[in-house]
């Protein structure tokens, strides 16, 4: 079943030079890519990414991680990747949450660590669902930002709207 996911490299994943290295390994799930942007993560962003966990003693850690305050890196890299099975694919690839429970050849096994304050450093973010994988997609890309349209759009009309544009 074609299905579409996010994958987020995170500020510890850019800080530590590793994109090279993730992407190769994500290319052997042998999807496409149907976008990609280097984001500024906002507190507003991270916080409604990490809505679900927003009761859990370390949310505050999370929203600090992605927005890159630990690492002094505040960008991400996000990627829509697309394909047969595509979810179960680019999982078993970044392997589990928990870098030390990784399967160590997975992308969070070699390249994660849990640091002495307990912060998973898990260098990559992939949404576990197809629902999840809608909601985030939707949350971190606009349509336009996508070269095939996978969700229904339409089209709306927003008045006085201020844009930044190139000089």
């Amino acid at each position: 079943m074609i299905e579409h996911t996010l994958i987020i490299i995170k500020p510890d994943g850019l800080v530590k030079s590793l994109t090279g290295n993730i992407l190769t390994r994500l290319s052997e799930a042998k999807l496409r890519i149907l976008g990609a942007k280097v984001v500024r993560v906002t507190r507003r962003l991270a916080k409604k990414h990490y809505a679900g966990l927003k009761d859990k003693p370390f949310f505050e850690d999370l929203i600090k991680y992605i927005m890159g305050e630990y690492h002094n890196c505040h960008r991400v890299l996000a990627m829509v990747y697309s394909g047969e099975d595509a979810i179960s694919k680019i999982r078993d690839i970044v392997g589990s949450t928990n870098p030390e429970k990784a399967n160590p050849v997975s992308i969070r096994g070699a390249y994660g660590r849990i640091t002495t304050s307990g912060v998973f450093e898990n260098v990559i973010h992939a949404s576990d669902s197809r629902e999840a994988a809608e909601k985030e997609i939707k949350l971190w890309f606009k349509p336009s930002e996508i070269v095939e349209k996978i969700y229904p759009t339409k089209i709306i009309t927003v008045k006085s709207k201020k844009e930044i544009v190139w000089k």
